[in-house]
């Protein structure tokens, strides 16, 4: 069999991987590859695809096997170790006032590695709490700072849409967020309203802005006159979800279905539309 494309994602929610293989394999069969990490389990998240199709630009890594019964039980007793780890790795940070907080612990498939993931605001020198940890776990051990948001994707939570989290349930990789997005959609720039439980801009900003930035151009632009029965308003706002727009005339204020009103269409310069 020759070589195909394979997309291989280590946990539920995280970023995929491509890798080469010959093996026959499908959509959700768990494999065993190489990484910078070691060696460590992966799901196949897609269909195996053909290599031609691709312009890579660098040599991929190829799997190693299918992975057995023996493999997915180490797995298991990994992550169960790691818990455990997670805790023990705790108090010695505590023993060494180290401004850090731990998040997360993962042990590669040969436990020849164990990685420590924390958060902190400021830099740590951890130089001896690595001396600490070695002589404790017998391996190599790595320590990782992530941000707010990995460590949201990682402990899980429910959002303020009162559904489990984006980046814990489905997001695998984060999308850059603005503030001009929540302009955009309307809404009243209230950071406390419009971040997530990570404390940054919520990531469904970046999933509705397109449709927003589309549903808008049916509507007259903010601070134009319109005509409604016959007589001209001002448009000082729009709902673009339920269609109605809010007009002004002679300081009478009332929203109205957007058909309800004349006027000439326009079109956006920024979007030549």
């Amino acid at each position: 069999m020759e070589d195909k494309l394979a997309c291989i994602r280590f946990n539920n929610v995280g970023k995929s991987y491509f890798f080469a293989t010959d093996l026959a394999i499908t959509k959700g069969d768990k494999v065993v590859v190489e990484t910078a990490r070691g060696l460590e389990l992966g799901e196949l998240v897609s269909d195996l695809k053909n290599l031609d199709e691709f312009d890579l630009d660098t040599e991929l890594k190829r799997i190693k096997r299918i992975a057995n019964r023996g493999d997915i039980d180490l797995h298991q007793f990994n992550k169960t170790k790691a818990v455990k780890s997670l805790e023990i790795c705790r108090d010695i940070v505590n023993e060494y006032k180290l401004d850090m907080k731990l998040v997360h612990c993962e042990y590669t498939l040969d436990a020849s590695k164990v990685i420590f993931m924390y958060t902190s605001e400021t830099r740590v020198d951890f130089r001896e709490l690595l001396k600490e940890l070695a002589s404790v776990f017998k391996c190599r051990i790595e320590l990782r700072q992530i941000g707010p948001r990995d460590k949201s994707k990682i402990v899980g939570g429910i959002g303020i849409c009162g559904l489990p989290l984006c980046c814990a349930s489905f997001l695998g990789e984060f999308d850059g967020v603005s503030i001009n997005m929540a302009k955009n959609q309307l809404l009243a720039i209230n950071i406390d309203k419009i971040s997530g439980a990570c404390g940054r801009l919520l990531c469904c900003l970046k999933f509705e802005d397109d449709l927003y930035s589309v549903e808008k151009q049916k509507f007259p632009k903010i601070g134009t006159r319109v005509k409604h029965e016959n007589v001209s308003v001002k448009v000082i706002g729009y709902n673009v979800i339920s269609d109605l727009v809010k007009i002004e005339n002679d300081g009478m204020i009332q929203f109205v279905p957007l058909k309800e009103l004349r006027f000439d269409k326009y079109k956006d310069k920024k979007n030549g539309k």
